[in-house]
């Protein structure tokens, strides 16, 4: 079994950076990929990046593509989530989760098996 948590969210002002962290336990953690997901108020919850267990590829959504970078330190069982020129619209809990698979280049969240608790990120000036 693979326990998750998030750290690293907090209060930034527009055009600013985060990075976010998902530590995780169990022997399992380096060997499935890892996705970063993120739910704001009233919405569907988005995938925005996930790393491969198998060589490092990473996918991004749209919404962060060319502004975050995910990365991850399988020494430390740790996933990043660097965030730059942060938007008031990234506002949300971010979540890390464990994919089904090692390669796992799914922003789907129904291809995740295990969920940190949240992190919260305001972008606020």
């Amino acid at each position: 079994q693979v326990q998750l948590v998030e750290s690293g969210g907090g209060l930034v002002q527009p055009g600013g950076s985060l990075t976010l962290s998902c530590a995780g336990s169990g022997d399992s953690f380096n060997y499935y990929a890892i996705g970063w997901f993120r739910q704001a108020p009233g919405k569907e919850r988005e995938g925005v990046a996930c790393i491969s267990a198998i060589d490092s590829s990473t996918y991004y959504s749209d919404s962060v593509k060319g502004r975050s970078t995910i990365s991850r330190d399988n020494a430390k069982k740790t996933v990043y989530l660097q965030m730059n020129s942060l938007k008031p619209e990234d506002t949300a809990v971010y979540y890390c989760a464990v994919a089904n698979t090692p390669w796992g280049m799914s922003l789907n969240q129904y291809d995740y098996g295990y969920w940190g608790q949240g992190t919260q990120v305001t972008v606020s000036s």
